[in-house]
């Protein structure tokens, strides 16, 4: 079970590389982590955008954009129909966003002319390596839902659970985060917690062990949970962090990244093909880390399709 951003990297060397289609590709970030990369031979990238800014960019810091298919096209919109076009043909088999919003990209993966859909809802994982955790957490989700119901919230754990076993994590413990440890009929959170405890018990959610109401606390920290007597496995081992709402979610992935000096990476699970999303204001190791486990997620898709 990998346990550290050095090992999804070394990893996806060893099943790479694979070619990621880059959708308005014209930002820093975006071009320091595509020629990382291509040097660690973890990924290829068609770069669609503006040629004009993505050379010049290149040029200022010192990048060798020659190595790189660039794509001109410079509305947004038709630049991320490009990539996940490039996707749908084969030619590429992940799609990464660059310097676009959110919304635009999605919409892409979304339409049904393209194919990328499917009957799953999609959702965002933030991947997060902290200091003094012996593995990684993956919190879900912080992107997308902005308060998903039950239904939602059990597919959102069944991408979650796809993106940990990408990496190793056959069984990955759930915890479904709230603000207390037991259920209160006042409290949505709670109540939703406890059925998706039900259905892990009887089999209607596979592939994972989940608990909850829990706090973050005691979802993270063993000694928290034995001050609190709550004694099930997950208590303290907790690896996927099943956010309430996307508030909760979206300030947890950022404090990681601010006060804790955590490295994290992000990716969207639930088409048919990873998608790389992470904030436009992440670093380039942030973005290569999500290319890493982009690449581990096609690999695991090439695998289910043989």
């Amino acid at each position: 079970m990998i346990k550290k951003f050095e090992e999804i990297v070394k990893t996806a060397q060893a099943k790479g590389p694979r070619t990621i289609a880059v959708a308005v590709a014209h930002d820093l970030e975006v071009l320091l982590a595509v020629n990382s990369a291509k040097e660690l031979g973890i990924a290829n990238a068609i770069l669609v955008g503006n040629e004009a800014e993505i050379r010049r960019i290149a040029q200022e810091n010192h990048i060798d954009i020659d190595k790189f298919e660039i794509i001109e096209q410079k509305d947004n919109t038709e630049a991320c129909r490009t990539a996940v076009q490039l996707v749908a043909k084969g030619e590429a088999q992940v799609v990464m966003k660059g310097m676009v919003d959110t919304a635009i990209i999605l919409k892409a993966v979304l339409d049904k002319e393209f194919g990328l859909r499917t009957e799953n809802v999609l959702s965002h994982v933030a991947v997060a390596d902290v200091d003094g955790y012996d593995r990684l957490f993956y919190i879900t989700d912080a992107a997308m839902h902005i308060e998903p119901d039950l239904q939602t919230k059990k597919q959102i754990i069944e991408n979650a659970v796809q993106v940990a076993n990408a990496l190793g994590n056959e069984n990955p413990k759930v915890a479904c985060i709230c603000a207390v440890e037991k259920v209160n009929l006042k409290m949505k959170a709670t109540l939703d917690a406890e059925e998706l405890v039900k259905m892990s018990e009887t089999g209607e959610l596979t592939g994972c062990i989940v608990a909850g109401p829990l706090a973050l606390d005691n979802a993270v920290a063993i000694e928290a949970a034995k001050h609190k007597g709550i004694t099930n496995p997950v208590a303290g081992n907790a690896e996927i962090l099943l956010m309430p709402f996307i508030e909760t979610g979206n300030v947890l992935y950022k404090s990681i990244v601010f006060f804790a000096k955590g490295r994290i990476a992000g990716i969207i699970v639930g088409a048919k093909a990873p998608i790389i999303l992470t904030s436009r204001a992440d670093s380039d190791i942030s973005k290569l880390n999500s290319i890493a486990i982009g690449v581990l997620m096609a690999s695991k898709y090439e695998e289910k399709k043989l």
